[in-house]
C-alpha cells in the first residue's frame, strides 16, 4: 500500500498541474494497463504459463514484469523506504536491469509456476491502486520529476503488449491443434491483385535524423544529427506474399549465392523453406497456408509478407536486384508522412494480421502492418550517451549484433510510434511481425 515516507521536499514547487491534467494522466495510465489485461483475457492460465523459446516470455511473466517496472522505478523512487509488495517479486520479475539486482534467468521464466496467476493479478491491482493515488495527490515537484519515467513505463508496457501477441503466436504455433488466439469473425475476402509497386525517388543530401522535437521518445532515438544520403529510390509498398512465393519458386531458399554467409548457415541449420508460420497445405497440393493469431488460412498474395528474418529480407532484396533501405533513408521518407496505418487498437476488433497496401503513387504502408527491416546495424547515434542510473540499461547496452527495423506493425499499439522510432532484433529472428520494403540507388 502507498505510504507517504518520502525523505525531504524541495524549497519551492513548480506550478500545480491542472486537475484535468492529473485526470488525463490517471485515465491514460488506466487505459494502457487495461489493454494488457484485455489481451490476456482470451488466454487460459495454462496458456499464460508456458515459455515456448528462450526469446519469448510467458504472458503471466509479462503482466507481472510491467507491474514490477512501475513499483521499482516510480513508487520505490518516490517512497525510498517502501517495501516491495512481495520480497521475492523483484528477483522473479526483473528482466535485464543489473542495477536493480539479481533476477530469474530469462530461459527459465516458464518454470515460475509459483506465484499463481491470482497472486500476479493481486500484485497488479495493488500497484495500480497506489499509482492512481500517487498521480492524484503527488506534490507538483514530485509529479514533474516522475513524469518522464511514467512516460517510459507506459511505452514499455505497450512494447510488452506487442510481445504478448508475438509470444502467444509462437506458443500456439507449436501446438499440434494450432489454436486461434481469436477466431476470425468471417472468412477473409480475396483482396485481388496487389497494388502496383512503384518507386519513389529521394534526392539525397544532408537530412536531419533522430528525435529532436517536443514530446516523448526513447533515448536511442537521439540525439538529432545530420546524415548525408546519396540519391536513392524506395518502393511504394512492402513486398507481398505473392512476390515472396515467386522468390521461393525460383529457388530462393536453395541458392547460396543470394545469402550472407551467416544467413545461409542459418537456412541450412534451421531447414527454412518459407517464412515463419507458413505450413504445408494438408490436402497434398504442395501449396502453403499461413498460421496467425486468428488461426490457419489461405495466404493472401496481396498482403505483406511477414515473419521473415533480416537474412531472408536481405536475400530477397538481392534476388530482386535491389537492397534494403538504410534506417536514415527510411526515416527521411517517413518523416514527411502522417503516422497512420494498421495498428493494434483493440484485440476484439482488429484483424491482427497485415493488410494489403492501398493503391497510391507515393510511399504507403510506412507505418503499421509489418516492421520493416533496414540494412542498418543497431548502433548509437553520434553523441549518444545512455541516461544515468539503472534506466540507462533500457537501450544502450543492446547496441551490438542487432539490426534496425522501422515503422511498427499490426500488433503495435496505436499511438506508440514516431518516424524516429527504432526497433531492433537479431538478424536470424523472425517471430516478430517483420517484413521488407526494397530500396535501390539512383
Amino acid at each position: 500500500m502507498l505510504d507517504d515516507d518520502r525523505t525531504g521536499t524541495p524549497a519551492a514547487h513548480p506550478a500545480e498541474p491542472a486537475h484535468a491534467d492529473r485526470d488525463s494522466l490517471r485515465a491514460r495510465y488506466a487505459a494502457v494497463r487495461k489493454r494488457t489485461e484485455d489481451l490476456a483475457a482470451r488466454l487460459s492460465p495454462e496458456d499464460m504459463q508456458v515459455q515456448p523459446r528462450t526469446e519469448c516470455s510467458p504472458t503471466k511473466w509479462h503482466i507481472a514484469h510491467v507491474t514490477w517496472f512501475f513499483e521499482t522505478f516510480i513508487l520505490r523512487e518516490v517512497f525510498p523506504r517502501r517495501k516491495p509488495f512481495h520480497p521475492d517479486f523483484p528477483f522473479l520479475f526483473n528482466s535485464y536491469y543489473w542495477g536493480a539486482g539479481p533476477r530469474q534467468p530469462r530461459p527459465e521464466r516458464g518454470l515460475l509456476t509459483r506465484p499463481p496467476l491470482d497472486d500476479v493479478y493481486a500484485y497488479r491491482r495493488a500497484i495500480d491502486a497506489d499509482m492512481d493515488r500517487l498521480l492524484a495527490i503527488a506534490e507538483p515537484d514530485t509529479l514533474a520529476a516522475m513524469l518522464p519515467v511514467l512516460e517510459i513505463g507506459l511505452a514499455h508496457e505497450e512494447q510488452h503488449q506487442e510481445l504478448i501477441l508475438m509470444d502467444i503466436l509462437d506458443l500456439f504455433s507449436r501446438n499440434p491443434l494450432r489454436p486461434a488466439y481469436r477466431p476470425a469473425e468471417a472468412a477473409p475476402a480475396a483482396s485481388g491483385a496487389a497494388a502496383a509497386l512503384r518507386w519513389h525517388e529521394h534526392p539525397g543530401g544532408i537530412v536531419g535524423i533522430g528525435h529532436g522535437a517536443p514530446g516523448f521518445a526513447f533515448d536511442n532515438e537521439g540525439p538529432r544529427h545530420d546524415a548525408l544520403l546519396r540519391p536513392f529510390r524506395i518502393a511504394s509498398r512492402c513486398v507481398t506474399n505473392g512476390e515472396w512465393l515467386a522468390f521461393m519458386q525460383d529457388g530462393g531458399y536453395e541458392r547460396p549465392d543470394l545469402w550472407l554467409m551467416d544467413g545461409w548457415g542459418t537456412v541450412q541449420a534451421e531447414g527454412w523453406q518459407a517464412p515463419e508460420y507458413w505450413v504445408r497445405d494438408g490436402d497434398g497440393g504442395g501449396g502453403w497456408l499461413q498460421y496467425g493469431l486468428t488461426g490457419t488460412g489461405p495466404i493472401d498474395p496481396a498482403a505483406p509478407v511477414v515473419h521473415i528474418s533480416f537474412y531472408e529480407a536481405d536475400a530477397y532484396a538481392r534476388w530482386a536486384g535491389a537492397r534494403l533501405p538504410t534506417e536514415e533513408e527510411w526515416e527521411a521518407v517517413a518523416a514527411g508522412l502522417p503516422v497512420e496505418g494498421h495498428f493494434l487498437v483493440h484485440p476484439a476488433r482488429d484483424a491482427l494480421t497485415p493488410r494489403p497496401a492501398p493503391a497510391a503513387v507515393g510511399p504507403v504502408q510506412m507505418f503499421g502492418d509489418v516492421w520493416e527491416w533496414t540494412g542498418s546495424p543497431y548502433r548509437p547515434y553520434p553523441g549518444y550517451r545512455p541516461p544515468a542510473g539503472t534506466l540507462g540499461e533500457y537501450n544502450g547496452k543492446f547496441m551490438s549484433s542487432q539490426m534496425v527495423l522501422r515503422g511498427g506493425c499490426c500488433a503495435t499499439p496505436a499511438g506508440h510510434l514516431r518516424p524516429t522510432y527504432r526497433n531492433f532484433f537479431y538478424p536470424h529472428e523472425r517471430w516478430a511481425f517483420s517484413g521488407v520494403r526494397l530500396a535501390e540507388d539512383c
